[in-house]
């Protein structure tokens, strides 16, 4: 158990990784397995398959020339970490990728994990390079500290570290661009009160460049149409585990199938890391794996029905809400492809190649498909437990009326009505679909209503008198 790592605390801020050291705590890299192929120094850089164990150790590619961009002032504060800290020499050579000289316990060997890949509920194996499913994972995100402080268990993950065994070929990079528009829109939600991973520190790199696809001046064109060279940079990422629905299904799947002799005890080692590491406190410790299992997919169909509710509610889309990237800890993942509502449109897509079954009022429904690979991977833990295992597909089952209900209580708040309103609710989607309306003005200024519908008039971006909006005005004064 993790309770006694858990009860150290930091009462004085942290100013040096000498003072942050002895909270290092690696559950993972101590509790589970490592790859038997995996080579001791971390030095595993090609493309290969792995066949078993959680995790590859890993030593991450540091960025050349590292200069400090951002730090989340207000993680550090969580973290008791000195602001200092984050321009300090050795703490930006350690978030720039490179450990060679953290202090002891800290690791001087990152870890990287393998994971399966569903789209929209359906496993594909064949666009690994091994057409086998072995070779996909963490291509270049690498975890480099898991500590416990203040009560709390954290993991910090380099996004951008370099080359894994997981990297299909790819150069293991992340470019300033989007590591900026991650690290602002991880803190974003947690500010707008949507669970999400946090960002804790971006660094670029003063020399080093890759080339990747980008628009050209003045392009309308749907999808980038040339190559320009960008600055790399490393954004660390921090969440309580990264732990997604895709390795459970890789376990899963390697049971099922019967893989490997440990197949089935690596899948439930995993499964009770992830209740020790996401739901300690949720599900008695005690309980036997059965009971454990059918209350573990419980929790999480709760946070991810509410994770998805909140997702709409602030007008964000993540756009490739595959099972990789949905975290089996109930909050948002990875920002890759992702977007926020402007104009109101029901099939809003940020991503060109996303396709519609990840669109803005589509993501329960994708949630719910997720949520299926999840309550199928752990199957193969309950095959001898009747009882246990009819009460899964029961939990299975239920996802869309708890996705509904979370929908409905969420849609009221946001109209300011006790209870939801169907036919008003129809209506209004009805209007703000035809309009068209700013999502984010028309909420936001509907908090003056029915005093006055005045202000909310100029969240349209068409007049309410033009043809084809008729009662438009009526309905706003329900």
């Amino acid at each position: 158990m993790m309770d006694n790592q858990l009860s150290r605390e930091s009462s004085l801020e942290v100013t040096s990784l000498e003072e942050l050291a002895p909270m290092a705590d690696y559950s993972l890299m101590n509790r589970l397995n490592c790859d038997p192929g995996a080579t001791p120094d971390g030095v595993d850089f090609r493309p290969r398959q792995v066949f078993s164990g959680h995790y590859v150790p890993v030593r991450p590619t540091p960025i050349e020339t590292p200069e400090y961009v951002a730090h989340s002032e207000g993680l550090f504060r969580e973290l008791c970490f000195a602001d200092s800290l984050a321009r300090s020499d050795d703490f930006v050579r350690m978030f720039s990728g490179d450990l060679s000289l953290v202090p002891e316990p800290m690791s001087k060997v990152g870890w990287a994990c393998g994971y399966a890949l569903s789209i929209y509920g359906t496993e594909y194996t064949q666009q690994c390079p091994f057409q086998t499913g072995n070779g996909y994972g963490d291509g270049r995100a690498i975890s480099v500290l898991e500590a416990a402080i203040n009560g709390r268990r954290w993991e910090m993950q380099l996004k951008g570290g370099g080359r894994t065994p997981y990297c299909r070929g790819a150069d293991g990079r992340a470019v300033l661009r989007s590591s900026v528009r991650e690290f602002l829109a991880q803190e974003h939600m947690h500010a707008l009160g949507v669970p999400t991973s946090r960002s804790l520190s971006l660094y670029v790199s003063k020399t080093e460049t890759v080339r990747r696809p980008w628009y050209s001046e003045g392009s309308h064109a749907r999808d980038p149409d040339q190559l320009i060279s960008e600055p790399v940079a490393i954004s660390t990422r921090v969440a309580p585990s990264f732990i997604r629905v895709g390795q459970l299904e890789l376990f899963g799947r390697r049971a099922r199938k019967q893989e490997h002799p440990r197949a089935l005890e690596e899948l439930e080692q995993l499964v009770l890391h992830l209740i020790d590491r996401e739901y300690n406190g949720v599900i008695d410790q005690t309980l036997a794996t059965p009971t454990k299992v059918v209350m573990l997919a419980r929790a999480f169909r709760s946070r991810l029905a509410s994770l998805v509710a909140n997702w709409i509610r602030v007008g964000y889309c993540q756009g490739n809400f595959n099972s990789d990237n949905c975290a089996a800890g109930g909050f948002t993942l990875d920002y890759g492809p992702f977007g926020f509502c402007e104009v109101f449109e029901p099939f809003y897509q940020p991503w060109t190649g996303g396709g519609q079954h990840f669109a803005f009022l589509n993501q329960p429904a994708a949630a719910e498909r997720n949520f299926k690979s999840f309550c199928s991977a752990l199957r193969p833990l309950l095959d001898d437990h009747e009882d246990e295992l009819a009460q899964l597909d029961e939990i299975q089952q239920g996802f869309p009326d708890v996705m509904q209900a979370e929908m409905q209580t969420m849609w009221s708040a946001k109209l300011g009505l006790e209870t939801f309103d169907t036919e008003l609710f129809k209506q209004l989607m009805m209007l703000m679909t035809q309009t068209p309306v700013d999502y984010t003005v028309f909420f936001r200024e509907l908090s003056s209503i029915p005093d006055d519908i005045e202000p909310i008039k100029k969240s349209f971006y068409r007049s309410l008198d033009e043809p084809g909006i008729a009662g438009s005005e009526a309905l706003l004064e329900r």
